[in-house]
């Protein structure tokens, strides 16, 4: 799968030049104030929002994962991205607008003024969790199209990967990641559909390949099974409510109406991603049936033209820094506005110089996780499964305000997260998808917990009512 050297060094010189443009970008459009690094001054067009939304949930992990289970499951890799068209529709209909009404930009300030500053904290913890987490399987997809291109080692490749997403993002926050994100999405979406072609070309066509694999690489649910589609759905609706670089991407349009129709052109931008993705992994199989399937997508770069190879492993880790800087952008807002501004109260300067600091961390501490190759596709949803979570707790606190107990939400989203943490690394027992746990979990512990609050209440009344006879007889 290697290339020639002269074609690497044709490739790895646009790939630098097209870094270093990109980054004048950032530097020129990068934020001078604390409200341009967290939400662009809430100054946003709505389409770069909806650019923005989309590319940062179909990113690097979503683009290589779709194609790496294509490559082993078929077509049906197709509704990992089309739950996250469903997710957008729903977000937009019912949730944008009373979550841009509450005037915040982190999920869990939100659940605080619900159930206080413990479930704040405690939500704010399990994201910055699950953001690390798909940022550590953003690094694998990354490098695993960084060492196609080189022929290098993956651990070097993911270096490369983690130093250049973290110099974008914390050069200048929301504001430059989003107008940059308008540069990394067109190159990203014209490299995808050219690789689509020239795997078409290699294979002559789609009627090869329908007859040459298995049957079942074409039928609605292929090897994955309609149990996981439809948890892939439910996860991909419940982790964009409740992610908080999607949140905080909406909370920078210029208006609750235009955060909507940031939603929907979100939606209408993810479906052809859906198609070209899942194509493109059954024309890998086809073709290429002995490979790793972490290099479905980025083995079609060593049969271009070098000229359009180098286009398209650009758009490929466009898509990468676009994802790294999103996932690190929402940690560190997390971690500034939840635990750093409350207990320090930094002046504005200050404040905006430990962002900074702060963002350098968070932005490579994924590489000393980074060293183990899953399906990545699998731990995208894990993470999306984990949020979920606070997604049930979120519409039960907007939508049945009668229920405000702090304790019995606070058990729920710990226990939640331990269980299907649990769940996923011991390879999801009895065949139940660790999606399904996330999902009913805080369901299951709040009605439990619900009901022995209740039960402890009427054993009190009754001993409170005994007590209060017997020292009526005792004064009699």
């Amino acid at each position: 799968m290697k290339l020639e050297s002269t074609s690497v060094i044709i490739i790895l010189g646009i790939v630098i030049a097209y870094i270093i443009f990109t980054g004048y970008l950032s530097v020129r459009w990068s934020g001078k104030t604390n409200s341009d690094f967290m939400t662009g001054s809430h100054g946003l067009p709505t389409i770069v929002v909806g650019v923005l939304m989309m590319s940062q949930f179909i990113g690097a992990v979503t683009l290589v994962g779709t194609a790496q289970t294509a490559f082993t499951s078929g077509v049906a890799a197709f509704w990992s991205i089309f739950a996250a068209v469903i997710g957008f529709i729903i977000y937009g209909l019912f949730i944008v607008k009373k979550l841009y009404g509450t005037g915040g930009f982190t999920i869990s300030g939100i659940l605080e003024s619900k159930f206080g500053p413990s479930t704040k904290y405690i939500v704010s913890i399990i994201m910055i969790y699950a953001l690390f987490l798909t940022n550590v399987a953003n690094y694998i997809s990354g490098a695993s199209i960084l060492a196609t291109i080189l022929g290098i080692n993956l651990t070097l490749a993911m270096v490369v990967v983690g130093v250049v997403g973290t110099l974008y993002f914390c050069i200048g926050g929301m504001k430059s990641v989003a107008y940059v994100t308008m540069v990394h999405t067109f190159v990203k979406y014209l490299g995808l559909i050219v690789t689509l072609v020239v795997a078409l070309m290699l294979t002559h066509g789609l009627s090869p390949v329908i007859h040459g694999l298995p049957h079942c690489y074409f039928t609605g649910s292929g090897k994955i099974g309609w149990a996981t589609i439809i948890g892939w759905v439910i996860t991909s609706t419940g982790s964009i409510f409740s992610t908080q670089y999607i949140l905080q991407s909406m909370s920078s349009s210029k208006s609750e109406k235009s955060a909507q129709h940031a939603t929907f052109l979100a939606a209408g931008l993810s479906l052809p991603l859906a198609i070209v993705l899942a194509l493109i992994g059954v024309c890998a199989r086809f073709l290429f049936p002995k490979i790793d399937s972490l290099y479905a997508l980025p083995a079609f770069l060593s049969h271009m033209n070098v000229f359009v190879a180098a286009f398209v492993a650009t758009g490929l880790l466009a898509a990468v820094f676009i994802a790294v800087s999103a996932l690190s952008l929402g940690a560190v807002s997390l971690i500034v506005q939840d635990f750093y501004v409350p207990h320090w109260k930094p002046e504005p300067k200050q404040q905006l110089r430990t962002t900074r600091i702060i963002s350098v961390i968070v932005g490579l501490l994924p590489l000393v996780f980074a060293s183990i190759t899953p399906q990545v596709l699998s731990m995208s949803f894990f993470t999306k499964a984990v949020r979920v979570s606070i997604a049930i707790v979120a519409v039960i606190a907007f939508y049945l305000p009668h229920f405000t107990d702090t304790k019995g939400a606070n058990i729920a989203l710990v226990g939640t997260a331990i269980i299907s943490t649990a769940w996923y690394v011991l390879g999801d027992p009895f065949g139940i998808n660790d999606v399904f746990v996330a999902l009913l979990s805080p369901l299951f512990i709040m009605v439990l917990y619900s009901g022995a609050m209740k039960l402890i209440g009427r054993s009190t009344t009754g001993k409170a009512v005994t007590i209060s006879v017997k020292n009526e007889h005792v004064s009699k």
